[in-house]
């Protein structure tokens, strides 16, 4: 009887999320604007006469059940040479696997297949927070048997310039340069936007911690994932982000002081620290720790 009424609740959750008015994001800082670069289609044709393989990163935080239905999809594209990753782990087959494959997709091409060159350079290029620099490092870790290069962090911009050639295997020998991640001066919708921040490619104060929250539950809510109700010890699923946030907030115990004036005199009162609530709900979403979802 209770789970038939919290389905007939969720069946009364919103279907559309409110925007209030905003514009359509931006996010272009000048070290994207040096550095315009990554598999889009203004890049398309320029990367279609070059060798290139598109490395699909943090596969540990997709659903995989999609997989054939991806590949699918990006072979109608015109995009046939793909590799899933999961860079941050110690040992990942796939990540063995890059070389030979460049190797060969240099060795079938016929324009930079030349037999003076002994030693290969390549650059990493994509959008902000994918795993780029971590990539360099997996490669390094598993040819060369060393630490990591190229530093990584756990929001867009960490990279802000065309580095250094780093060494990533010895036979052949083998280069990549890292890039700064990059996305179009415009993004084309404010939903569009909106998952782009909810993935970490753009940075969370730009659109608002809270907002990113809200958007977050709506669209977990819609996609029938309720891996938040068991983490956050809620009783059901909950379509309101400010009852989501406090719960969330007593639970990691984020509270704050703040001072109330009040007809007697000002007090100091202990309320919930919805901001960093709003932060650690959506550092879990990036984590997968809230299940695998497929942003459609």
């Amino acid at each position: 009887m209770k789970l038939c009424q919290t389905l007939k609740n969720v069946d009364r959750f919103r279907t559309v999320f409110d925007f209030g008015g905003r514009e359509v994001a931006h996010w272009f800082p000048g070290h994207m604007a040096k550095a315009m670069l990554y598999r889009n289609p203004i890049f398309e044709d320029s990367l279609n006469v070059r060798p290139h393989l598109l490395v699909l990163n943090k596969m540990d935080l997709a659903d995989l059940s999609n997989k054939q239905k991806i590949l699918k999809k990006l072979e109608n594209d015109g995009v046939r040479n793909v590799l899933f990753t999961d860079c941050l782990k110690q040992r990942d087959d796939n990540v063995k696997k890059l070389v030979p494959l460049v190797m060969e997709l240099i060795k079938t091409s016929d324009r930079f297949n030349r037999e003076e060159n002994r030693d290969y350079c390549l650059m990493v290029i994509g959008v902000p927070n994918v795993g780029k620099s971590s990539l360099i490092n997996a490669m390094r870790r598993t040819n060369v048997k060393k630490g990591r290069a190229s530093r990584v962090g756990g929001e867009p911009g960490i990279t802000k310039a065309i580095l250094t050639k780093i060494q990533v295997s010895e036979r052949p020998l083998m280069y990549l340069l890292d890039t700064p991640g990059v996305l179009p001066p415009k993004i084309e919708s404010v939903e569009t936007g909106m998952k782009l921040a909810l993935c970490g490619t753009i940075l969370d104060h730009l659109v608002g911690e809270d907002v990113i929250a809200d958007y977050l539950l709506f669209s977990l809510n819609r996609l029938r994932r309720f891996g938040y109700v068991e983490k956050y010890d809620l009783q059901e699923p909950s379509d309101d982000i400010q009852h989501v946030l406090k719960r969330i907030a007593v639970k990691l115990r984020k509270t704050q002081r703040v001072k109330a004036i009040t007809g007697v005199g000002n007090i100091t009162v202990t309320i919930p620290n919805y901001t960093a609530a709003a932060y650690n709900f959506i550092r879990a979403f990036r984590k997968g720790e809230l299940g695998q979802v497929l942003l459609d």
